[in-house]
């Protein structure tokens, strides 16, 4: 088997594998970002998706994972919707100040302007379930026309039904292994379970293969620290309810775009046929702007209505690092 192989249930335990592997390494490559340690043709194999979030002190980052998946699912590469979520980090990546072309947004679902790649796999996989087609390309030859600031790290993303279970496979083209990956991990295992529902099965295993997956030199102290927490508590999230997500999907969507443009939501203004598992991640949503505005008896009433209790870690860790 591969060196560059890498085998876990959770992140966490494949975070740990990864950045202990890169951190061994002596030789350095010289990138346009900067000195790196770098692994070729890594690949990754999470038995469980929906192990997606760390328990890590430096890396349990649940907000900005939520919000770049949501950032997903507007269709859109908005900069100011990100920003919201990761301040400042994607404004270098712009080409216009306005948008951002290595978001994924546009690709899944409005690709070229007309084609919504999301449906069409679910049309795809329900009509042949076995099919091998069921692939998303967001990398594509118009990428390397001119030399934009950004273009998507991710090449494609392959649906397979195998054992009543759907699988996916993700090749991408560079990947951080300290910065991207928490949230590559989480945002593409999301879709791949609101597919799932989707079409009426049930998760199998996230692969992940990257042919650059490196280590900046500027993170190597934040990977050591990372290392030197040692091995976490497994953490899992709720499994999606059984049905079409869509319309909560879209209830979502809605209580995102009154929360960052409206300010806070009144908890009763969401939809009361939301299922439990939306219903909290409506709101983390809430209890994250109350958190900006710095109205922490909004946030103790709002973390009270949040039932999984897998969600309460990240919230009392939040809390506890906040500046005065």
């Amino acid at each position: 088997m591969s060196e560059n192989f890498f085998k876990a249930e959770t992140l966490d335990d494949l975070m740990h594998e990864v950045l202990e592997k890169l951190l061994s390494l002596d030789e350095y490559v010289e990138a346009s970002r900067g000195r790196m340690k770098e692994l070729f043709g890594a690949t990754f194999l999470l038995t469980n998706p929906r192990a997606r979030l760390s328990r890590s002190e430096s890396k349990g980052k649940l907000f900005s994972a939520l919000g770049e998946f949501l950032w997903y699912l507007t269709g859109k590469n908005d900069l100011k919707f990100i920003k919201y979520y990761v301040g400042s980090f994607y404004e270098g990546e712009s080409e216009d100040g306005i948008t951002v072309r290595s978001g994924y947004g546009e690709r899944l679902f409005n690709h070229g302007g007309w084609i919504n790649q999301i449906q069409n796999i679910i049309n795809l996989l329900q009509e042949k379930p076995s099919s091998r087609r069921a692939v998303i390309q967001l990398f594509d030859a118009s990428d390397l026309a001119v030399p934009y600031k950004s273009i998507p790290c991710t090449c494609t993303l392959q649906f397979l039904i195998r054992g009543g279970q759907l699988n996916l496979l993700v090749n991408m083209r560079s990947n951080d292994a300290y910065w991207g990956l928490p949230h590559d991990v989480f945002a593409f295992t999301m879709l791949q379970e609101l597919i799932a529902r989707s079409v009426g099965v049930d998760v199998g295993v996230y692969q992940h293969c990257a042919g650059s997956l490196h280590l900046y030199e500027d993170h190597l102290d934040k990977a050591r620290g990372y290392v030197e927490e040692g091995w976490m508590n497994k953490i899992s999230m709720n499994p999606m309810p059984v049905g079409d997500p869509w319309p909560a999907i879209n209830e979502v969507k809605r209580v995102a775009d009154l929360v960052r443009c409206d300010g806070c939501v009144d908890v009763n203004e969401i939809n009361i046929d939301i299922k439990p598992y939306w219903r909290d991640v409506c709101f983390l949503l809430m209890w994250l702007q109350s958190f900006k505005l710095k109205d922490f008896s909004k946030c103790s009433e709002i973390q009270r209505g949040i039932g999984d209790r897998a969600y309460h870690i990240f919230i009392d860790d939040k809390l506890a690092n906040r500046k005065p």
